[in-house]
């Protein structure tokens, strides 16, 4: 628990069970473990193995549920791989949403986080290692923070849609507009703070910046939410469909 955070907010190590509220995970799924697959020279997706020094070694082949996952969700039969491909086997990020959106019982839940679509899967994956805020090399020592994307089409099968931050934003309001000259000249101090507030907004929802995040949004018990979030011609947008709850399949 962090020093000094109000008294008020609990501080939970898993959510709560049977809630009515807002369930919000930010940059939480691209930190839920996954496996890393690499093809070998006969196309055969095998588990990459690291040492505690970040070198690597191809192990085991993928079966199971993790190859139905790869075959699924990031090797399609019209995006075959290649030898040397890299997939980041999403199935623990999708078991863990669903099991985070299972502690509704009514509300809304959004993870929100770099992301990537069928038919647009990095080709080399998207491994990588965060120190002090920059990035580095993924190295399992403990000195970095290692993250992968999120395939959040894939975690949206059990219902939800899914959008880009800018649209999600827009949405609720947020468009990143300067504020009116005229306010200067009646609340200088305002529009100091309006336009403070646009550059926070314009940040947020910059194509090729935050605004590319992925949101994923999942109604609980709130009837039909379809058009809450229009899509906005960018490439995440493009992904902003409907997935029917799993017993309307």
């Amino acid at each position: 628990r962090p020093a000094g955070l109000d008294a008020r907010i609990s501080w939970l190590a898993e959510p709560p069970r049977a809630v009515t509220g807002l369930l919000f995970a930010n940059e939480w799924l691209d930190n839920v473990p996954v496996d890393v697959a690499e093809t070998d020279a006969e196309g055969v997706p095998r588990r990459v193995l690291v040492g505690a020094d970040g070198s690597e070694r191809l192990g085991e082949p993928v079966g199971g549920a993790d190859a139905e996952w790869l075959r699924t969700w990031w090797w399609t039969p019209s995006a075959a791989p290649s030898e040397g491909s890299r997939a980041e086997i999403g199935l623990p990020r999708d078991l863990a949403w669903a099991d985070a959106v299972g502690s509704l019982d009514r509300g809304l839940a959004v993870a929100v986080d770099y992301a990537h679509s069928a038919g647009r899967r990095p080709p080399f994956g998207t491994l990588t290692g965060f120190r002090d805020g920059r990035e580095t090399a993924p190295v399992p020592d403990g000195s970095c923070d290692i993250t992968a994307h999120v395939a959040l089409d894939a975690c949206a099968r059990a219902g939800g849609h899914v959008a880009t931050q800018r649209a999600a934003l827009r949405a609720l309001g947020v468009s990143g507009a300067r504020p009116p000259l005229t306010l200067a000249s009646t609340d200088p101090a305002g529009y100091v703070r309006a336009l403070a507030g646009a550059g926070a907004a314009a940040e947020l929802t910059a194509p090729g910046g935050l605004g590319d995040f992925g949101w994923l949004i999942r109604p609980v018990g709130l009837g039909d939410t379809r058009g809450a979030v229009p899509a906005d011609g960018d490439p995440f947008g493009a992904l902003l469909v409907d997935v029917p709850d799993d017993e309307e399949q």
